[in-house]
């Protein structure tokens, strides 16, 4: 029988299904992972390389290296790419407002690519604790970056803290305490996850809150990921309940961008691996990669940064094919919260069924010709 792809039919069927059709709910949708990849030389060598951030084009990629070249200790790098096929060029450092003699670990750059925040810059001895979050600023893309700023004891206190993660508004700072020193007070026991806002990218930084239960625990959470939707957080946790004394990589979502987050799930194989250290999770803007630190095998030097696809898991039945039927499945549960359709416009969904989803769907899907009238019968 005659195969054919009916992507445009099914776009045709989500625009008649959302007509029909509406809920507000909330849900975690289901994904694997494709087979992780070495991002390879020259970003990664016989040295290690840490914290990371990609930017949202996924073209320039600033990370830590303790690899020679650099001012000594732990330094931030530089490299870019003509487009998502191209190889990396050659890292560069950043320089002396941002790197020195000590170390400096961890970076993020918010979304206008106006501001870098650092971990212990050159003058880190004059801030709050032995690790404080800095800021170096630029005034367009094309300019070198300015001197460090310390946060300040808003932000910063004597119980160290380390950046990761802005939200894509550039109003949201992810951060963890307690690297070296005991955590801040008001957390859960161990290493926790902290938010802090501003109202505006001219206004300073509030006071930070504590994401609380459940996403911190009495072990040690670290290394948030805020996704591009705001609906996902990828985080990493060492010695939380089901993962032994791993360092993994772990998922919570919420139905809003004001909604509670929901119990966590760690990452399935093979983006978490028992017995290595997998963390520093970061995922494209659409959903479709997650780059993350690892030290597992096939690697340059003691850790690497990988990546992996996301797919959404798109045969419903698990009968090894994508068709007409998958598609009638996704009808029966429209308007509902059910994760296993839930899979769009991210991967992790946003809570209702509905024509996202069949987009996504349509996507992967070639049926028996004959079949796409049995559609509207069912």
């Amino acid at each position: 029988m005659k195969r054919v792809n009916v992507k445009a039919r099914v776009t045709n069927l989500s625009i008649l299904f959302v007509l029909c059709f509406s809920a507000v709910r909330v849900a975690k949708a289901d994904f694997v992972f494709g087979p992780p990849e070495n991002l390879g030389p020259p970003v990664n060598s016989a040295s290690h390389e840490g914290v990371f951030w990609i930017s949202a084009h996924e073209l320039e990629l600033y990370f830590t290296s303790i690899r020679p070249g650099g001012y000594g200790g732990w330094d931030i790098w530089f490299t870019s790419r003509a487009s998502k096929e191209a190889e990396w060029n050659q890292p560069v450092t950043l320089g002396a407002n941002v790197n020195s003699t000590f170390n400096t670990g961890s970076v993020v750059v918010s979304p206008d690519g106006l501001e870098l925040y650092c971990e212990a810059p050159p003058n880190w001895e004059e801030g709050y604790g032995s690790v404080d979050i800095w800021v170096c600023r630029r005034a367009t893309a094309a300019d070198p970056w300015g001197p460090a700023i310390n946060l300040g004891p808003t932000i910063n206190s004597a119980a160290d803290e380390i950046c990761y993660s802005m939200s894509s508004d550039g109003l949201e700072l992810y951060f963890a305490d307690g690297f070296v020193a005991a955590p801040r007070p008001g957390g859960q026991g161990g290493r926790d996850i902290w938010v802090t806002r501003r109202e505006s990218l001219s206004d300073p930084w509030k006071l930070p809150a504590n994401l609380g239960a459940p996403v911190n625990t009495s072990a040690n959470e670290y290394a948030p990921f805020i996704s591009a939707d705001g609906l996902a957080l990828f985080f990493a946790s060492h010695g939380a309940p089901g993962s032994g004394i791993d360092d993994d990589i772990w998922i919570t979502t919420r139905a809003s961008l004001s909604g509670p987050w929901r119990v966590p799930c760690r990452l399935a194989p093979p983006v978490n691996l028992s017995g290595l250290a997998d963390s520093v999770p970061r995922v494209s803007v659409d959903g479709s990669t997650i780059y993350f630190y690892s030290s597992r095998p096939g690697g340059y030097g003691g850790g690497d940064i990988w990546q992996a696809s996301i797919e959404p898991i798109v045969d419903f039945n698990g009968d090894s094919l994508v068709d007409c039927i998958d598609i009638c499945d996704m009808i029966d549960h429209w308007g509902s919260d059910n994760s296993l359709y839930d899979i769009g416009p991210m991967p992790w969904g946003d809570g209702v069924v509905d024509a996202q989803d069949l987009r996504i769907l349509a996507e992967h899907i070639v049926v028996d010709a004959a079949d796409v009238n049995d559609v509207g019968g069912r």
